[in-house]
């Protein structure tokens, strides 16, 4: 049995947008649809009362964020696999189907993701997931289908089923079981990269991630904080800070975090030179949150680093993302 989770607050509109589709194909094959609502104070929980009856409610107190309102409301979902779901995802005819048959089949896989592709652009991939995530040597996130700013158009080029090291938290299908085992989404970041912290545990600890491209959906993306806002610049540096020293390596460790240290002030002064103080100020402002923290997580590492039995992760590139997208001009997967 597969529940479909979406974690709601104050999307309203968002949810009557979007929920029909996710009722109606989610339905269709015999997936149970839920709706956490993270403490919204517009009309959310009325609206969904009224217009979906189907939906099954989970009111959380306040807005938790991402990270642990899920861990909240997954507490209350009792199905083998669930799927984190964001709200602004417009769903396809039997979108669960190759997924769940995919689990079904793969023991070994702890998760895995539709091939995602832009409700405003269908004919591309969407910047969030596309068709499935990796990570380089310093933390740097890319995908099939979207390198930095660079997305493709989908074309069949990625059509294939592969390994890959994190999948999209817009559309997460993953054993119960297996979120559960390492601890669910980290609360602490509240939101940005929790996903991708939670699949490098899975991997870390010999458990398979996959796209399976044969599912596919369209996302909105950015409709919570625009990809410019500092507020998400800040969470996105602070908590790749977190999830690196969460998970590197100790052989690695040092020569990750000095290297990253040069890239985040380089990151500063371009926001500085294309006059977004603001997101330079978010930059500074996330390492020395970063510092700061970094005690408070040490309990954390110690755990995974004890756990892990598969320290060299495939899916976890040895070159760095940026040297091969400015300087040897690399801007689609495929020729990296």
């Amino acid at each position: 049995m597969v529940a479909v989770v979406i974690l709601n607050w104050n999307g309203c509109e968002m949810l009557r947008r979007f929920l029909p589709s996710v009722v109606r194909y989610s339905e269709e094959d015999g997936a149970v649809v839920y709706v956490a609502d993270n403490g919204s104070t517009d009309e959310s929980v009325e609206m969904l009362c009224s217009e979906f009856p189907t939906v099954h409610l989970i009111l959380l107190e306040e807005n938790f964020g991402f990270a642990e309102g899920y861990n909240r409301a997954l507490k209350e979902v009792h199905e083998e696999y669930v799927v984190l779901l964001n709200s602004d995802v417009e769903v396809t005819p039997h979108w669960l189907s190759p997924l769940s048959s995919y689990l079904d089949a793969h023991p070994e896989v702890a998760a895995c993701q539709p091939k995602l592709r832009s409700q405003s652009q269908p004919e591309r991939f969407e910047y969030a997931g596309a068709a499935g995530g990796y990570i380089d040597r310093y933390g740097y996130p890319f995908c099939r289908g979207r390198l930095m700013q660079s997305v493709e158009v989908d074309s069949g080029q990625y059509d294939t089923t592969v390994p890959i090291f994190w999948a999209s938290g817009a559309a997460l299908f993953i054993r119960w079981a297996d979120y559960e085992a390492v601890g669910g989404l980290d609360g602490h970041f509240f939101a940005h990269m929790e996903e991708i912290d939670l699949c490098w545990r899975l991997r870390a600890r010999g458990r398979g991630i996959v796209c399976v491209p044969q599912s596919v959906v369209f996302h909105v993306g950015g409709a919570t904080l625009k990809r410019e806002n500092p507020n998400k610049t800040f969470l996105n540096f602070r908590n790749n800070l977190l999830m690196l020293y969460k998970n590197v390596p100790a052989r690695e460790l040092g020569h990750v975090m000095r290297v990253r240290g040069l890239l985040d002030h380089v990151a500063a002064l371009v926001f500085l030179l294309k006059g977004q103080w603001a997101n330079a100020q978010a930059v500074w402002q996330a390492r020395r949150d970063f510092r700061k923290l970094k005690p408070t997580f040490a309990a954390a590492r110690a755990d995974n680093l004890r756990r892990t039995t598969q320290h060299d992760i495939p899916e976890r590139t040895h070159f760095s993302l940026l040297l091969r997208y400015y300087l040897l001009f690399r801007h689609r997967y495929s020729k990296l």
